[in-house]
């Protein structure tokens, strides 16, 4: 399963990028409102110069003709920009005529998998199922990724699942084992990933003993008798 960072931080993907875990990013205007000091192109352009891999970027019009715009200029910025389209009538025009154009998208908001079988047949090359949003109203986010990944395995669509609104590691494994092509993720989830209680103490621990014996060595080392 790849992972993507989602988040607009620039600090956090180098992160991820040096940890070498890092497949794309995917952003959003809540994601880039957070960020401060550059536009969101430019945002754009640099995240790509980090990673090789798909970055979303997400329109905001709401008609047809102006989600075409944007998109289009978002693909100008980088060749390896995903347009990422909300789930609608007016997303689902706007995603064909994107693929006539050879222009990848991730279409956003998806709750059901009918959702993400129209987002495919549409030629989207990412379909985003929102996990965590459907837990918070007591529906299993998982199910929907285990059906979409079913329909397009089954149907041979050209299309990757991307497991998104991940809250928890728990989730990550989930989505996983639910056979999602790609999950993203914001980097403290991810950090949550790294970490564990006993390999934390269990480093502690190596190091403390390590320490000791070497402190044991020079003082056995300092009470030698020298040679005659």
């Amino acid at each position: 399963m790849k992972i993507f960072l989602d988040t607009a931080d620039i600090e956090e993907i180098r992160i991820a990028a040096r940890w070498g875990v890092l497949d794309g990013v995917t952003t959003n205007p809540t994601l880039f409102s957070k960020t401060s000091g550059s536009t969101y192109e430019e945002v754009l352009k640099e995240i790509c110069t980090i990673t090789n891999g798909p970055v979303s970027a997400e329109v905001v019009a709401e008609d047809v003709e102006g989600m075409l715009s944007e998109g289009r200029a978002f693909a100008k910025l980088a060749p390896n920009i995903v347009v990422k389209v909300p789930m609608s009538e007016e997303g689902l025009e706007a995603i064909s005529r994107f693929a006539e154009e050879g222009i990848k998208t991730n279409c956003t908001l998806i709750f059901t998998a009918n959702q993400g079988l129209l987002a495919a047949k549409a030629g989207a090359s990412l379909l985003s199922p929102f996990v965590g949003r459907l837990d918070d109203i007591n529906q299993d986010g998982m199910i929907v990724i285990r059906e979409l990944v079913d329909i397009v395995t089954i149907h041979e669509l050209d299309s990757e699942v991307l497991a998104a609104s991940i809250r928890n590691p728990l989730h990550m494994t989930q989505a996983a084992l639910a056979g999602a092509h790609i999950a993203t993720l914001p980097m403290k989830v991810l950090q949550q990933m790294v970490h564990h209680p006993l390999t934390d103490s269990g480093i502690k621990q190596f190091r403390t003993d390590w320490e000791r014996t070497r402190e044991a060595l020079a003082a056995k080392a300092g009470t030698k008798t020298p040679a005659a």
